[in-house]
C-alpha cells in the first residue's frame, strides 16, 4: 500500500447550513490522503502513480465550484471525484477545517474527516 498526502490546502468555498455562508463564502483548509493497493504500486511509470497535482485540481474544483450545506457531503463528493478520476486510488480520506463557524464560543475551527473507498461510490 502507498499513501499520497497533501496537507493544508486552502480554498475559498461557499458551504454551510446558513444561506449567508453559501452566499458570502469563506476559506476552507483541507488535508487529503489517497491510498493505493500493494499490487498497483509495483509498476513504475508516469501512468502508474497518483498525481498530487491532479488530486489538488480535483479538490479545488469540488470545493470552489460546488455548494454543500454539510461539510460531510462536501467531503464525500470530493473523495468520490478523486476515486472516479484516479484509477489507482482504492480509498480517499479528506479532512476539512472550517475556521469561521456560527458557534458562540472561542475555537480555532470545526473539522470533519470523511473516508471513502471505491466500493462506497454511488
Amino acid at each position: 500500500m502507498a499513501k499520497v498526502r497533501i496537507k493544508n490546502m486552502m480554498f475559498y468555498g461557499f458551504h454551510g447550513v446558513y444561506e449567508y455562508e453559501r452566499e458570502q463564502g469563506q476559506k476552507f483548509f483541507i488535508d487529503v490522503e489517497v491510498e493505493t493497493s500493494d499490487e498497483k504500486n509495483s509498476e513504475d511509470g508516469p501512468n502508474e502513480a497518483v498525481s498530487p497535482a491532479a488530486v489538488y485540481a480535483i479538490i479545488r474544483d469540488t470545493v470552489e465550484n460546488k455548494r454543500f450545506m454539510q461539510l460531510e457531503t462536501l467531503g464525500y463528493n470530493a473523495n468520490a471525484d478523486i476515486l472516479k478520476a484516479v484509477p489507482l486510488a482504492e480509498s480517499s480520506t479528506i479532512i476539512i477545517r472550517k475556521p469561521s463557524v456560527p458557534i458562540a464560543g472561542p475555537l480555532d475551527c470545526v473539522e470533519v474527516e470523511v473516508r471513502t473507498t471505491r466500493k462506497d461510490i454511488k
